[in-house]
């Protein structure tokens, strides 16, 4: 009886393996381990925006629109979370990626509006944080995808006979993926200026008194 039950499992095995199975369970875990890059991504975007954020009101406390609308496009963002187990769900995922996408226009007001208060421009700590930033843009836009192509990949599979007859069997369905209609924009990191002088060549004048002090980099 051990015989035939060991036997019973191998050739089990070797009918799963056959019909694709762990190929399904192979690029599923690639789909939530890329997935999990690209939050961890985007968290480490949503952490460099409170220091940025402060230290662009110490020089540009009347930008207060812009200030608030970064700030709460974050919270719109941080709020949602979309775990590898809900990957399924399409609206889930298109809750994340439009809350991302604001994150990412109002980021872009921000750097756009710095770009008039040359004070700000030279503060070494604002030049810092928009490297971080610069830096991080480029991480989510390659782990994004990433991403993508892990999709792609398990969607493909799933879709394929007989692979299709193994999906429908053990409840594997197609994922939603990133729509490409903005991919282009979401992936262009916001523009930097690194500027230190001010118009004519002079070096740009210290911050004025009473300007409160830029937050630390983290």
């Amino acid at each position: 009886m051990r015989f035939i039950a060991t036997a019973l499992l191998v050739a089990a095995s070797l009918a799963l393996g056959g019909c694709g199975y762990n190929t399904l369970q192979t690029e599923d875990e690639a789909v939530k381990a890329a997935w999990s890059e690209v939050v961890n991504q985007y968290q480490r975007r949503a952490d460099l925006i409170p220091n940025l954020v402060n230290t662009v009101k110490g020089y540009a406390a009347q930008e207060e629109r812009v200030l608030v609308g970064v700030t709460e496009a974050r919270a719109r963002a941080t709020s949602i979370q979309v775990t590898p187990e809900v990957l399924a769900d399409p609206e889930a995922v298109r809750r994340f990626q439009a809350a991302q996408g604001e994150l990412t226009a109002a980021l872009k007001s921000l750097i756009a509006v710095s770009e008039n208060y040359p004070q700000l421009k030279s503060d070494q700590n604002f030049r810092d944080l928009q490297a971080q930033l610069e830096g991080t843009e480029n991480r989510i836009a390659v782990a994004r995808n990433r991403y993508i192509e892990a999709v792609q990949k398990f969607n493909g599979t799933v879709r394929q006979f007989p692979t299709n007859l193994t999906a429908m069997l053990f409840k594997f369905a197609v994922k939603p993926n990133f729509t490409v209609e903005n991919e282009a924009a979401i992936a262009r990191p916001p523009a930097v200026d690194f500027g230190t002088a001010a118009p004519g060549g002079a070096s740009a004048p210290a911050a004025p008194a009473g300007a409160a002090a830029p937050a630390p980099a983290t």
